[in-house]
């Protein structure tokens, strides 16, 4: 299909961004990620999950099975053109959409990713994720492991929880991240039955899954219909086991889940246009809202400035007109300026001579007191003035919207009837 097509091995993801008022831009890498979430209790078992699904998927043994530096913390398992094993940094500069992971205080010491050149099924377009071994107790993490996995729930396409039969098998803090995860994005959450040819005889394992069913219908947001819970396992030629290994269900529902990232894509693209058009217009509308407020509060601070100084001007100019004479007056603004200015300090000078000499001071100390008062009005009017976008501003934003709605929308409608055009026929379209 063009122009979704597939990206290539070794394709990265880009960064994110947000509108000019805060709001994020949704931003997603272009392979799906796959989050092996949690395992019910700590010990060998803890990377055992992610290794059967390697080993099935990926037809490469990249973890091994047992307690290893890579249970205490998460691991990312890519495809590459080189293998490689990258530390904290390096592997969150590899994934820029895993940067909320920086929030959590000592995190980056504990990240990993393994780049394998496996070119097996899909998985260029598969990230796996992980995540430590999860006991009860006083045990502390050096990082908070709980909010890290829920957040890595969030941002994964899909959740693995696996089961293990073997020894403890009910862990409370896995149980209470699940049911948060649950909450938030329930859709994704896949449960399986691992080590099932451990389990015993048929009926050993099927007494492990209802202990499993019956604490999970213990907790409400749980308890829900149409509970599955496959068995998988590594199978081992020389130890045949009669159980039977559904396996092939798990990387079925990978490639699902590789199908349907292309229409979320696409969806989501749509979301995004009509965000960033929608925020446009709500910028252009307050600032034309800003400009509108800028000249009121521009017009009320020059009214009271001109206020304000105007008795203090008054009295200065009619200082001025009493100590100079006529004809400098004359000399100076002219014969018509000079009779206008003679009137109006007229006025003033019958005025101030109205007033009763033993209030002239009580007058002169109001009127200060006024234009005082009037200048700091002034001056606060004109602190009230907001920031108003420039005309080359306004244009950009303009010429983004055109484009989005011209060029983005018309190519995404496109690319929609390429991609239905693979699985329907031309009847239907």
């Amino acid at each position: 299909m063009q122009g979704c097509r597939e990206p290539e091995p070794g394709h990265k993801a880009g960064r994110g961004g947000d509108t000019q008022d805060g709001t994020p831009i949704h931003c997603k890498a272009p392979q799906v990620g796959l989050e092996p979430q949690t395992h019910w209790r700590a010990g060998p078992s803890q990377t055992y999950c992610t290794t059967v699904l390697l080993a099935v998927y990926v037809e490469e043994h990249i973890q091994k099975t047992g307690v290893a530096i890579e249970t205490q913390g998460f691991t990312f398992i890519t495809s590459g053109r080189k293998r490689e094993s990258l530390t904290g940094n390096a592997a969150l500069h590899l994934y820029p959409h895993f940067w909320p992971l920086l929030a959590f205080k000592g995190v980056t010491d504990y990240l990993s990713a393994e780049i394998s050149t496996s070119r097996q099924k899909k998985f260029y377009l598969v990230t796996f994720v992980d995540t430590p071994g999860l006991v009860d107790g006083d045990m502390i993490y050096p990082f908070d492991v709980n909010n890290a996995i829920i957040l890595l729930g969030q941002l994964a396409d899909l959740i693995f929880v696996f089961l293990d039969p073997m020894g403890q098998a009910l862990c409370k803090r896995t149980l209470d991240i699940v049911e948060k995860l649950n909450e938030m994005c329930g859709d994704k959450l896949r449960f399986y039955l691992s080590k099932a040819d451990e389990a015993g005889r048929e009926t050993d394992r099927q007494k492990v899954m209802m202990q499993i069913v019956q604490e999970l219908c213990r907790r409400p947001g749980l308890n829900k219909c149409c509970f599955e819970m496959p068995t998988i396992y590594i199978p081992n030629q020389q130890k045949p086991s009669r159980c039977e290994n559904q396996i092939g269900g798990v990387c079925q529902t990978i490639e699902k889940t590789i199908n349907q990232a292309v229409q979320k894509t696409l969806d989501q693209i749509e979301k995004d246009c009509e965000l960033i058009c929608s925020t446009i217009c709500n910028n252009l509308a307050q600032d034309r809202a800003d400009v509108s407020r800028n000249k009121s509060t521009c017009l009320h601070s020059f009214l009271c400035g001109f206020l304000g100084i105007l008795p203090s001007a008054l009295i200065v100019l009619t200082c001025v007109v009493n100590l100079v004479s006529n004809n400098e007056l004359e000399r100076l603004l002219g014969e018509d300026l000079t009779k206008a200015f003679s009137l109006s300090m007229g006025i003033v000078t019958a005025l101030w001579n109205w007033i009763p000499e033993d209030s002239q001071i009580v007058f002169l100390i109001i009127c200060g007191a006024l234009s005082y008062f009037l200048l700091f009005l002034a001056k606060y009017f004109a602190r009230q003035g907001s920031h108003t976008l420039t005309k080359k501003e306004k244009r950009i934003l303009a010429e983004y919207s055109d484009y989005i709605q011209a060029v983005v929308k018309a190519r995404k409608c496109h690319l929609y009837e390429d991609y239905l055009r693979q699985c329907a026929t031309e009847y239907d379209l």
